[in-house]
């Protein structure tokens, strides 16, 4: 199935946030506190992977910046 425009950009951004969740990921300190939370980001996006209204997935998106948000501001606290 090809994607629509707006699709593909959706899965663009979706992707990309991914990326930089894992990314985020690896500044965390403690090696079992790292793997549990890839495993936990790794979980979430696959449970969603099907997800297709427009809303819901626009929804995901926002929750998943304002999780990223939250462990960059963590790792920044933990640093200093």
């Amino acid at each position: 199935a090809s994607l629509s425009p707006s699709q593909f950009l959706r899965r663009q951004q979706v992707l990309q946030l991914y990326r930089r969740i894992l990314r985020a990921i690896r500044h965390v300190p403690a090696e079992a506190d790292r793997r549990y939370l890839q495993e936990w980001a790794r979980e979430e996006f696959r449970r969603n992977k099907d997800a297709t209204e427009e809303d819901a997935i626009r929804m995901m998106i926002t929750q998943g910046n304002m999780q990223l948000q939250e462990l960059q501001r963590t790792l920044k606290l933990a640093k200093s």
